[in-house]
């Protein structure tokens, strides 16, 4: 078994789609990035390819390539696995947490879930999404960007 830890941050800006979890969520504003900016699903990605003892997201899938313009982050995601099933490895569960002081999102995590373990082709209870604010301080409080973070359990196949 090998745990790997996975964190992920983007500026929202307004005129963005905002989509987290591979659900796309009604906001004035959304991550602004070179894909999706989808930080949940990029914390996702760094934890599975740490655990798998794999390059980073950013080697994987370098922002400077024109392949991956605002690319769904699901679609990297699922080549994710794909290399973490070719290193011999299989998903034992993840655990993430997404810090935003706005909007709520609790209502989301569910479609959330579900999107992701059909990306991944696992059950649901392998995936479990918290959401958190920051109490109003920092760039996250003032409502500039938002933050997640995710741990990756995989094991040998």
């Amino acid at each position: 078994m090998r745990v790997g830890f996975g964190f992920d941050t983007h500026k929202l800006e307004p005129g963005r789609l905002f989509i987290l979890g591979g659900v796309q969520i009604e906001h004035s504003m959304g991550a602004a990035g070179h894909s999706d900016a989808d930080v949940l699903i990029h914390a996702i990605i760094d934890s599975m390819l740490g655990a798998a003892g794999l390059p980073d997201i950013g080697q994987q899938f370098p922002d400077t390539s024109p392949e991956f313009k605002d690319i769904d982050s699901s679609i990297l995601l699922n080549k994710t696995l794909r290399l973490i099933t070719e290193k011999g490895f299989a998903i034992g569960n993840i655990d993430c947490t997404i810090v935003l002081q706005q909007p709520k999102i609790a209502e989301y995590i569910p479609l959330m879930i579900t999107s992701l373990s059909d990306t991944l082709a696992i059950s649901a209870g392998q995936i479990n999404i918290k959401a958190k604010t920051s109490e109003k301080l920092g760039f996250i409080g003032r409502e500039e960007g938002l933050s997640a973070y995710a741990v990756a359990l995989l094991s040998a196949i």
